[in-house]
């Protein structure tokens, strides 16, 4: 199951990062840039960077994200490096996590699940477009947008992130809200998010519907994790959104397992501070990461 070759992978590592892919071309390094001027010499750049990165990366970390619009404002040229990708991280036997944040309704939300977990045939030929092992999923559509998404999760063995309670301040204003019997939607949505995965809960305990639980809302996750026992956590906001491992212990049960925390700029463009190659930069960043967070975290899974 998914989730359980992610938590594996966390442990042999013992790192539980994911490193957010939101490869800008302003990110790159200037002589990367040098006479660029259209999309498809951006997309050529861009994916020329990450494949430094993941080559880099791949033996310290499990797991990497890699959010859609950084690649979609480049248009078709910018689709073709998101797809490149997502592909050279499976490669490497990264966990990929596609960051799109999708959902409809019905037949709509399965084309969606099809895009980045499963196969859409052609004339009785299967093929894959997006292919990622988890994609990150908007609840708030409800039951009939979301299981689409879990049919997917069963039939291809994959995984979805649903965003429960996000990183952003003013999250606060709708997931923050008391229901009438007093509690705050949420912990209604983590509730929905427990029992959508159900079917698919793992030998570690953890199902594929996993839930986005911000790293800069600590007093929140820390009731999350109390409520959802069986909900794997992806863990967004460390670092340049001003999370901290402190911050995001409570995302982590006694065993040091739960959740996944992603880090976007803080190790893409970790050399624009350290100075150096922008990979070395970004190794560097990663271990110290690994360290802040197992320090905090403890020892996972042993």
């Amino acid at each position: 199951m998914i989730t359980d070759r992610l938590i594996e992978k966390i442990i042999d590592m013992q790192n539980p990062t994911c490193v957010g892919l939101d490869t800008l071309f302003d990110y790159l390094p200037d002589d990367m840039k040098a006479g660029v001027t259209n999309f498809d010499q951006v997309a050529e750049r861009v994916f020329e960077f990450n494949k430094k990165l993941i080559d880099t990366l791949y033996g310290i970390v499990p797991s990497v994200k890699v959010q859609i619009a950084y690649y979609e404002m480049y248009g078709a040229a910018g689709m073709k490096a998101y797809e490149e990708t997502l592909k050279y991280a499976a490669e490497k036997d990264l966990v990929v996590i596609a960051d799109a944040k999708r959902n409809d309704i019905g037949s709509t939300a399965a084309c969606y699940a099809k895009t980045f977990l499963g196969e859409t045939s052609v004339n009785g030929i299967a093929q894959k477009a997006f292919p990622a092992d988890y994609v990150t999923v908007n609840g708030y559509l409800g039951s009939d947008g979301i299981l689409p998404f879990v049919e997917e999760c069963e039939k291809a063995d994959k995984g979805i992130f649903v965003l429960v309670k996000t990183s952003n301040p003013s999250g606060a204003e709708v997931q923050n809200v008391n229901l009438e019997n007093g509690v705050p939607m949420y912990e209604y949505m983590g509730g929905l998010v427990e029992k959508w995965g159900e079917s698919t809960v793992g030998k570690y305990g953890y199902s594929a519907v996993g839930a986005v639980v911000g790293a800069t809302h600590p007093t929140e996750a820390a009731r999350l994790r109390e409520v959802l026992p069986h909900t794997f956590f992806l863990i967004p906001g460390y670092g340049a959104q001003g999370g901290n491992a402190q911050m995001l212990k409570s995302c982590f049960k006694a065993n040091g397992l739960g959740g996944v925390v992603n880090n976007s700029r803080g190790i893409l463009c970790a050399y624009k501070k350290q100075g150096g190659t922008y990979y070395d930069a970004a190794k560097a960043a990663a271990e110290a990461m690994q360290k802040d967070l197992s320090d905090v975290i403890g020892a996972m899974g042993k």
